[in-house]
C-alpha cells in the first residue's frame, strides 16, 4: 500500500504566528502514523520534526486547489468546452455576471489558503538553516520542496489575478504593508525558485514517500510557466527555448511512459501509475482528509432519478454542475471511429440498480421499460440513433438532442466508487496534477512557436498514436501540413478534458473572449476585463492601497 507524504503530517499545527493553522485537514495515514494534535508552539518548527511536519502542512495547501469545489469552477466554468448543468450552485461564474465579484468565497478561500501555504514555506526556507540535527542532504531537499510549493501557489495566483503581493520572507507579525508587485517581478520569483529547486530534488518519490515534489515534477512546471509567461506581459523572445530542454527531460530522462489505454490513466484504484508526474494526495481517514477531492460530484448527470436507476456509489453523487458544450461533442471529439478518448472519456452505459417496470421519460420510442438488475438501464450512444433503432432497444437511449441541464453525457475520470457511502462527499482518490500526456502536449506546443513544425507534429502524434483505438494508430496520425496552433488547442481539450487546464489555457492563449463567446452560449455576461478574476474584498479591506482589479 502506498505511502504520502501529505498524510504524515498531524491534523492541526498552529507554528509560530503565521497567520495560518497550518492546514487542519492533513491526513496521517503514512509512514510516521502521527496521532492528531493541536497547538504547537512557535519554537517547534525550529526542530528536524517540527520543520518537517511545516513541510507537510505546505503541502496541503494544494488541497486548496486540486479536486476542489473552488479550483474546478475556476478552471472548468466559462470555457468553451463546458458550460452548466442545472445544479444552481456557483452559476454565475460561467454566466460571467456581476454577481461574480469580490465577496465571491471561491476567491477568498484561493487567495487567503494559498498566501497561508506561501507563507508556511517562506517558514520552512527561513528557518532550515538554523535547525540542529539534520542532514545537509535533507535540509536542502526540504528547502527544495518548499520552493517548489511556492513557485506553484505565485504562478496559479498571478495567472488569476495579476499583480499580486509577492513575499518571499516568513511573516511572523500581522501586516497590513503589502503591495501589488509587477508580473514580471512574480515570474522572476517563480522561476528563480524552481531553478534552484529542480537540481536539489530527488529524481523520483520513494515508494514510503509518495507525493513528495521531485526534480521532474519541477522541470514539468518551469516549462509550463516559461510557455505561459510567453504569451504574458513578462514575456521574453527565449520562453519557448527555455523550456523545450526541461520538457524533453521529463519526457526521456526519468522512468515515466504513456499508459497503452488512455482509460487507465484516471481509472479507479490506478492513481499510482507510470503517466503521473506530480499528484496532490488524499486519502479515506475522513478525521484527517480535509474536503477531500470532490471532482467525483460535478461532472455527473442526474442519472438517480431514471427508470431503473438510484443513486449508489459505483455512479456516483451526481452534482451535474457541468454539462459538455455542443462545441466539446460536435468539434473536439468529433472522431469516434479512430479515436479512443471519447468513450473513455465518458461514461455511456448505466446498469439497472433498481428493477422493476417503468414509464420511459427522455426515450419516447417506447412507452414503458422492464428491468432486471444489472440490466442496461440507459444507453447514450453519442449519436442521434433513429427513433426506429432506439424502439427495438429493451432501454432508454439517451441521444444528443435529448440533453438537457440534467441529462448529458457524465465524465469518467473522477468518479470515485471508493467513498463510505452514497451521499459522501469527501472522496479520496488522489488528484493527478501534472501527467506525461501534458508533458507531451507542452513539449509541442513550445516546438510549434519556435518553428519546429516537424519535431511537433512527431511530438503531438505520440500522444494521438496512444489514443488510437488497436489498429488505428495510422490513421490517427497528423502531417506537419496539419500541425497548427488549433491543433494543440483542441488536442489538449481531447486529452485534458476537466483536469482543471481549459480557462487557464485559454487565458494564455489569448483566446479566452473569443472562444467562450463563440461555444458558450450561456457566458452571456462576459466582458474583456474577466481575463483577470476579482482580488477578494477581505484582501482589500486588510490593506487599503492594495487596488482592485478593473471592472470588480
Amino acid at each position: 500500500m502506498k505511502s504520502n507524504i501529505i498524510r504524515q503530517f498531524s491534523n492541526y499545527s498552529r507554528i509560530g504566528m503565521m497567520g495560518a493553522a497550518l492546514f487542519a485537514t492533513v491526513s496521517c495515514e503514512g509512514i510516521l502514523e502521527e496521532d492528531v494534535v493541536s497547538n504547537i508552539g512557535n519554537d517547534y518548527l525550529n526542530t528536524p520534526s517540527g520543520l518537517n511536519d511545516g513541510l507537510h502542512a505546505a503541502y496541503s495547501s494544494l488541497r486548496s486547489w486540486y479536486g476542489t469545489e473552488r479550483g474546478n469552477n475556476f478552471t472548468i466554468f466559462g470555457t468553451d468546452t463546458y458550460t452548466n448543468g442545472a445544479d444552481g450552485s456557483f452559476k454565475y461564474m460561467n454566466f460571467y455576471t456581476s454577481d461574480f465579484d469580490s465577496q465571491n468565497s471561491h476567491v477568498r478561500e484561493i487567495w487567503d489558503q494559498f498566501y497561508q501555504g506561501i507563507n508556511t514555506c517562506n517558514a520552512v526556507i527561513d528557518r532550515a538553516p538554523e535547525v540542529e540535527g539534520l542532514s545537509e542532504t535533507v535540509r536542502n531537499q526540504r528547502v527544495a520542496e518548499a520552493k517548489f510549493i511556492r513557485a506553484h501557489h505565485y504562478f496559479i495566483l498571478v495567472q488569476l489575478f495579476g499583480p499580486i503581493d509577492l513575499q518571499l520572507t516568513e511573516s511572523v507579525i500581522p501586516s497590513n504593508e503589502v503591495s501589488r508587485t509587477a508580473v514580471p517581478e512574480i515570474y522572476a520569483a517563480i522561476i528563480q525558485d524552481l531553478e534552484d529547486a529542480i537540481p536539489v530534488l530527488e529524481a523520483s518519490s520513494q515508494s514510503d514517500d509518495y507525493g513528495r515534489a521531485t526534480r521532474p515534477a519541477a522541470e514539468h512546471l518551469l516549462g509550463k510557466v516559461y510557455i505561459t509567461k510567453a504569451t504574458s506581459e513578462a514575456a521574453a523572445s527565449d520562453d519557448y527555448a527555455k523550456a523545450e530542454p526541461l520538457l524533453q527531460n521529463v519526457i526521456n530522462d526519468y522512468e515515466f511512459q504513456l499508459l497503452e489505454n488512455f482509460g487507465d490513466i484516471h481509472a479507479f484504484g490506478n492513481e499510482v501509475n507510470d503517466e503521473v508526474v506530480f499528484s496532490v494526495q488524499y486519502g479515506r481517514n475522513p478525521l484527517t482528509n480535509g474536503g477531500g477531492n470532490n471532482s467525483h460530484v460535478f461532472f455527473l448527470m442526474e442519472y438517480d432519478v431514471q427508470p431503473g436507476m438510484r443513486r449508489d456509489t459505483q455512479n456516483g453523487r451526481p452534482f451535474k454542475r457541468y454539462r459538455p458544450t455542443t462545441y466539446t461533442y460536435n468539434v473536439i471529439f468529433a472522431d469516434r471511429e479512430n479515436d479512443s478518448r471519447y468513450f473513455n472519456t465518458f461514461l455511456d452505459v448505466y446498469y439497472s440498480n433498481n428493477p422493476g417496470t417503468y414509464n420511459t421519460n427522455f426515450d419516447q420510442s417506447k412507452d414503458q421499460v422492464t428491468f432486471a438488475a444489472g440490466d442496461t438501464a440507459i444507453y447514450i450512444p453519442g449519436y442521434e440513433m433513429p427513433e426506429a433503432e432506439r424502439a427495438q432497444k429493451p432501454y432508454q437511449v439517451l441521444v444528443p438532442s435529448a440533453y438537457t441541464e440534467r441529462l448529458f453525457t457524465s465524465l469518467r475520470k473522477h468518479m470515485d466508487p471508493g467513498r463510505a457511502d452514497l451521499t459522501q462527499f469527501q472522496g479520496g482518490r488522489d488528484y493527478i496534477a501534472f501527467r506525461l500526456g501534458e508533458t507531451y502536449l507542452l513539449l509541442a506546443e513550445a516546438q510549434l512557436m519556435q518553428g519546429k513544425v516537424a519535431e511537433a507534429t512527431e511530438t503531438v502524434n505520440v500522444i494521438r498514436r496512444r489514443a488510437a483505438f488497436p489498429g488505428k494508430e495510422a490513421q490517427m496520425e497528423i502531417t506537419a501540413s496539419e500541425m497548427d496552433m488549433e491543433m494543440i488547442i483542441e488536442e489538449r481539450a481531447r486529452e485534458l478534458l476537466g483536469e482543471q487546464q481549459r480557462w487557464l489555457d485559454l487565458k494564455r492563449w489569448g483566446i479566452l473572449l473569443e472562444r467562450v463567446r463563440a461555444h458558450n452560449p450561456q457566458a452571456t455576461g462576459l466582458q474583456d476585463f474577466h481575463l483577470l478574476r476579482p482580488i477578494p474584498q477581505n484582501q482589500i479591506d486588510r490593506a487599503e492601497s492594495f487596488s482592485q482589479n478593473p471592472g470588480y
